[in-house]
């Protein structure tokens, strides 16, 4: 019993001293932090070494005894870590403590009421020109900064930050920054999103169409670039296509389409009706109407920008589908992390398929003709018709990181036209036969370096050709006309941008291009031929100062391009063309706009036999020679009001344009100036109005465009008259709507009717003095073609086939009314001598159905 007892005691006594341990430790983990000046003094007496360092080094600095630090080198090198102070062993007694000036720093900075990371934010080192801008992932890292400065961080609608280096030094590791939300500074909006998803109004006033954010728009199933684009104001085709898109009353040719910086001479198959650029591998697509960026030239009526991805994607991404015209693929492939893969493929089924979507596209391209003569009786005759056609395209990107500051991009592009039709004449008994072969193939590189916090440069490459093949067969092989047109351009352009504080940004550059042009033509009865080789350079050095003010109150550009233009030896130009853009508040919820520029262009379409509608494709590329065709400028201001607020917005904007150096054989002309030649100038003054209503399932809006277009020939009587594209009023109404994974939309387009020219009335319509006979004319285009209506609708349903891939299905119809529109009106004299009239009509009403897969 008694050793029990000893025992139970000698327990208690172990308990006791274990508790006295226990607490003994607790109590040197909870110690108060001390002076690290103290704690040095502790470390010279237990360890007898002394140390040298200046008092005002070590100021300030406290620091809590670490735990399992038994000896002086792991000590010393804590205090390295912790305070940025560098130890130095003199010899076995004594050792120096020196306070780093320079250090480096990490961190990240984050929302302080959800702790997401903020993307973006600048961190600038106050005293220094130091700056970087925040990752991905919201962190950043500066190096060989003096540690006795404090950093500045701030972002658009959070309170901007002070905090000293020193500071965040003695948190280690890379600290979290909390940045505070400011509500009230969002309330100052400029970028605004309207229409459907993916569709966005820019500060600069471009618009940008993100393809993988992009909703329903009516008749659209498929984010179709060059279709979406022409539901905004100010942009339309006057013939239903993508390949003649009218931006502010300009002609196609008139607009600069670029894909990955690469100048396409092509962009639609099917003639126009299907645009040639693979939606699903583009990115990113940018609109400039107006205050284009000094970097561009050509394209005095607007800029379209396509991008594909630019970053090398983390996982396998792909997809692809069909419709009733075509079908298609497209993946990302991350090869490595510095090393990834895109790609895309589509090809139309039309040569093997026939659907009720190809009917109505083939017969929108190939019997949108109806024939009456002078007495209204309608031409009768019967035609057979039979057709071959396909088109792809195909293209692919490289992306290579050297390392995070320069990466290198390799695309390439190839898009392909194909056709044979005849159309046989039952009542002559006569064939006419059209071949056409169209492709376009490109290749570029890009290199984009950052070479340090505030300069960054971008090298631009490409070689790009254009081939364009028709042969004409007339009257079962009697008349046989060939003709090729060419267009081969390679071009250089090297951008560097400098953020010289907070507040400006310089950009200059300079470019060059040179372009190729050789025009084909053999005719056997009667016998002729032409063969025209051009050639231009331009060298265009360029600079740009952008402003931005505190909270943004007021952002502009302005800059000059400078274009030294030669033609061989027939010419030699100078052109300085300023650019301005200017966006500033004028109240909570209301910002102004500013936007003008100065522009020219060198190259053109002429429109070649425009009567002879089996000449599929009319169009050909020249160059200005200065003599018959000048250099064509343009000279374009605007101003607009923009205002949003609880998700309701309205846009107006006014423009004024004048484009100079335009020749009658480039606007389409259909009466006795066709090939004439004139050289003028048109003047359009225009107004555009968007109002859009958007609420968490649902968008509407409506658009306005008022348009007078005139052209002014010197030669002609009178010298003012209608432009062609002169379409005085446009509407638009649509609405879109999402039900839990059901998108619906529908819309309506309404505009007056294009100017038209018609022959004299009575027998005086003919002139029997010529031979052939020709058609007297009224005054130019002085009358006017009925308007114009036709109603959408489409619908798409998002649904997942398993746990990694999604799929969806569309249901589109394009003028669901069928109303018959006339999209041209021309005349022409038959064997007969009689005058002919021939209307073009739009599509009827045309079904589409896709279905699509993502992973």
């Amino acid at each position: 019993m008694l050793g029990t007892h000893n025992n139970k005691h000698l327990g208690l006594v172990l308990v006791f001293l274990l508790f006295i341990l226990c607490a003994a430790n607790a109590q040197e983990r909870q110690q108060s932090p001390i002076g690290l000046i103290s704690y040095i003094k502790t470390l010279e007496n237990r360890f007898n070494i002394k140390f040298s360092y200046l008092n005002e080094d070590l100021e300030g600095l406290t620091i809590s005894i670490p735990e399992n630090l038994n000896s002086l080198e792991g000590i010393l090198q804590y205090i390295e870590d912790k305070f940025r102070v560098e130890t130095k062993k003199l010899n076995e007694r004594y050792y120096t403590l020196t306070k780093e000036n320079r250090v480096n720093l990490c961190g990240v900075v984050l929302d302080n009421f959800e702790e997401n990371t903020v993307i973006g934010a600048t961190v600038e080192v106050l005293g220094t020109d130091i700056a970087k801008i925040t990752n991905s992932d919201g962190t950043f890292t500066l190096k060989n900064i003096p540690r006795d400065a404090s950093l500045k961080i701030r972002y658009l609608g959070y309170i901007t930050k002070y905090v000293k280096i020193e500071t965040l030094l003695q948190q280690g590791g890379c600290p979290k920054i909390l940045l505070a939300q400011h509500y009230e500074q969002l309330d100052e909006v400029f970028v605004y999103k309207y229409l459907t998803s993916g569709i966005i109004k820019e500060k600069d006033a471009s618009i940008t169409l993100k393809t993988d954010e992009f909703g329903i728009l009516p008749g659209l199933i498929e984010p179709d670039i060059l279709q979406t684009v022409q539901a905004l104001p100010g942009i339309k085709s006057i013939d239903e296509t993508v390949s003649d898109i009218n931006v502010r009353g300009g002609t196609n040719d008139q607009n600069l389409v670029l894909w990955n910086g690469i100048k396409m001479y092509q962009s639609g198959h099917f003639f126009g009706l299907i645009s040639a650029f693979n939606p699903y591998q583009t990115d990113k697509v940018t609109i400039y109407k107006n205050g284009t960026p000094a970097n561009f030239g050509d394209g005095v009526s607007s800029v379209i920008q396509m991008g594909t991805g630019n970053t090398i994607s983390d996982r396998w991404k792909g997809g692809g589908g069909f419709n009733l015209i075509s079908g298609d693929v497209y993946g990302e492939i991350p090869v490595t992390n510095k090393l990834g893969i895109q790609f895309s493929a589509r090809r139309s089924a039309t040569d093997f398929l026939s659907t009720p979507t190809y009917k109505q596209f083939f017969n929108r391209a190939f019997q949108d003709s109806e024939i009456t003569l002078q007495n209204n009786n309608t031409v009768d005759d019967e035609f057979i018709r039979d057709e071959d056609f396909f088109f792809y395209d195909f293209s692919g990107k490289i992306l290579y990181n050297l390392n995070p500051d320069h990466k290198i991009r390799l695309s390439a592009i190839r898009i392909k036209n194909n056709l044979k039709y005849e159309e046989t004449n039952v009542s002559a008994d006569e064939t006419n036969t059209s071949l056409l072969r169209q492709d376009n193939i490109s290749v570029g590189g890009q290199l984009q370096s950052t070479w340090t916090d505030r300069f960054s440069s971008h090298l631009n490459m490409y070689y790009s050709r254009y081939n364009l093949d028709a042969q004409n067969i007339f009257a079962n092989g009697v008349q046989q006309l060939f003709q090729n047109n060419q267009v081969t351009e390679n071009a250089l352009k090297l951008n560097t941008d400098y953020i010289l504080n907070d507040e400006f940004s310089w950009s200059n550059g300079y470019q060059y291009i040179e372009t190729g042009i050789k025009n084909f033509t053999e005719i056997n009865q009667p016998d002729f031929f032409s063969k025209v080789i051009d050639v231009a350079r331009i060298h265009a050095p360029y600079t740009e100062f952008g402003y931005s003010s505190f909270e943004n109150k007021f952002i502009g550009k302005i800059g000059a391009r400078f274009n030294f233009i030669e033609n061989l030896d027939t010419f030699k130009k100078f052109l300085i063309e300023p650019r301005i853009n200017l966006n500033f508040k004028l109240a909570n919820y209301l910002r102004a706009e500013v936007l003008g520029e100065f522009k020219s262009q060198t190259t053109n379409q002429i429109i070649d036999l425009e009567q002879n509608f089996l000449g599929i494709e009319k169009r050909r590329w020249i160059l200005s020679n200065d003599s018959t065709l000048p250099v064509t400028k343009s000279k374009q201001g605007s101003v607009g009001i923009n205002y949003e607020k609880n998700n309701f917005y309205v846009g107006v904007e006014a423009f004024y344009k004048n484009v100079d150096g335009i020749s009658t054989s480039t606007q389409g002309f259909q009466n006795p100036y066709q090939f004439s030649g004139e050289i003028g100038s048109y003047d359009v003054k225009g107004v555009e109005l968007l109002i859009n209503k958007k609420g968490e399932n649902y968008s509407t809006w409506l658009s306005y465009a008022y348009n007078k277009n005139d052209y002014t020939f010197d030669s002609i009587v009178p010298q003012s008259f209608p432009n062609n594209l002169d379409i005085r009023h446009t509407v638009t109404f649509a609405s879109t709507y999402t039900y839990k994974d059901l998108k619906l939309s529908i819309g309506l387009n309404y505009r007056t009717g294009k100017p038209f020219t018609e022959p004299v009335e009575g027998d005086e319509g003919l002139d029997q003095d010529f031979f052939p006979p020709r058609i007297n004319y009224q005054s130019p285009n002085s009358s006017r073609l009925p308007e114009y209506f036709r109603a959408d609708a489409s619908a798409i349903y998002n649904f997942q086939l398993s746990r990694s891939i999604r799929a969806n299905a569309g249901l589109s119809i394009l003028n669901f009314t069928n109303r018959k529109n006339t999209l041209n009106k021309y005349y022409r004299v038959n064997a007969d001598d009689e005058i002919e009239t021939v209307e073009n009509v739009s599509l009827g009403i045309t079904p589409n159905v896709s279905f699509r897969v993502s992973f």
